[in-house]
């Protein structure tokens, strides 16, 4: 089981950017557009994971009004209680169990997770399953499907170097050697953990093996950014005396597909000219988010001071 400040984190990140409904109006020269926008009626958003030799993870909230004053309470307010929700493996199905975590005075978060009490029914995710989603909630229901695919790419080593030369001396940049196994179709995600914090995905952390197929190829690994937080230019490099951890995780095209776009998103966010963009979820019935499934390797390097 996740410690509570890890979920904590998780469930954080999850808000930051989920759903962007509208892009600003384009504003004209001369002449100013005023657009009548209707209130819409909240969807499910779905925030569900399974990862090889873990359990399932569910988080369930409700989408909030685009131009409406967002504060902590109507955060908090927006997750989704008391759903049935069912993870299944194609041999065995589990009811996953509502859980609270308690982070300070008045604050609870809710996510599902196997039942401890139901445990004949339950199971870990595995490399080369797929795994079915089925979300009951306020009489209507949700459906989802995910694989967790085999890891086929192979990191090789990981290292570290000095910044460019006009770079703070106390930072580092963290490089990583890998090679694909020849066959297009290959996604991952990578994210990092510095010393005792928490995983955070990278600025841009989904990638397919277009250009790399096949090959050996080095790439410099930027640190996992928490979207709560504007990034700044030194975000882009480790310190010395950072214990770094590289996650990189073989996922399937539609975990791929909605990251892909997610982040697009965000890179786009208060820019009047960017392209509007769809996030690519795999939920069911109008719902957003999406059921991902992860299989994870993981590397740590201890960079001196």
């Amino acid at each position: 089981m996740e410690n509570k400040q890890e979920l904590k984190r998780k469930i954080r990140r999850f808000w930051v950017g989920i759903i962007w409904l509208l892009l600003l109006p384009f504003v004209a020269c001369e002449k100013s557009i005023d657009f009548d926008l209707e209130e819409a009626p909240p969807k499910l958003v779905v925030e569900a994971t399974i990862e090889s030799s873990e359990a399932p993870r569910v988080v369930l909230t409700q989408s909030l009004n685009y131009f409406g004053v967002v504060s902590p309470q109507l955060l908090l307010n927006s997750f989704v209680r008391n759903a049935e929700v069912y993870v299944s493996n194609g041999t065995l199905t589990h009811r996953l169990k509502e859980y609270s975590v308690p982070i300070a005075a008045g604050i609870t978060l809710y996510y599902y997770s196997t039942d401890s009490a139901s445990l004949s029914t339950a199971f870990t995710g595995e490399e080369g399953k797929a795994y079915t989603l089925r979300i009951i909630s306020e009489g209507k229901e949700y459906n989802a499907q995910t694989t967790i695919p085999d890891f086929t790419r192979k990191i090789d080593s990981v290292w570290w170097k000095a910044p460019p030369p006009n770079a703070d001396t106390g930072n580092a940049i963290v490089m990583v050697k890998a090679t694909d196994k020849p066959g297009y179709g290959d996604y991952i995600r990578y994210f990092t953990k510095r010393n005792s914090e928490g995983f955070l995905p990278g600025l841009n952390s989904v990638f397919d093996d277009l250009f790399i197929d096949g090959t050996t190829y080095e790439l410099q690994v930027e640190p996992g950014w928490n979207r709560s937080f504007e990034r700044e230019e030194e975000d882009a490099f480790f310190k010395r005396g950072d214990t770094v951890t590289l996650k990189l995780s073989a996922i399937d095209k539609a975990t791929y597909d909605f990251w892909r776009t997610m982040e697009y998103s965000y890179a786009s966010v208060g820019n009047p000219f960017s392209t509007p963009v769809k996030i690519a979820g795999n939920i069911s019935n109008g719902a957003l988010g999406y059921f991902g499934g992860y299989a994870s390797r993981y590397r740590t390097i201890s960079i001196p001071r």
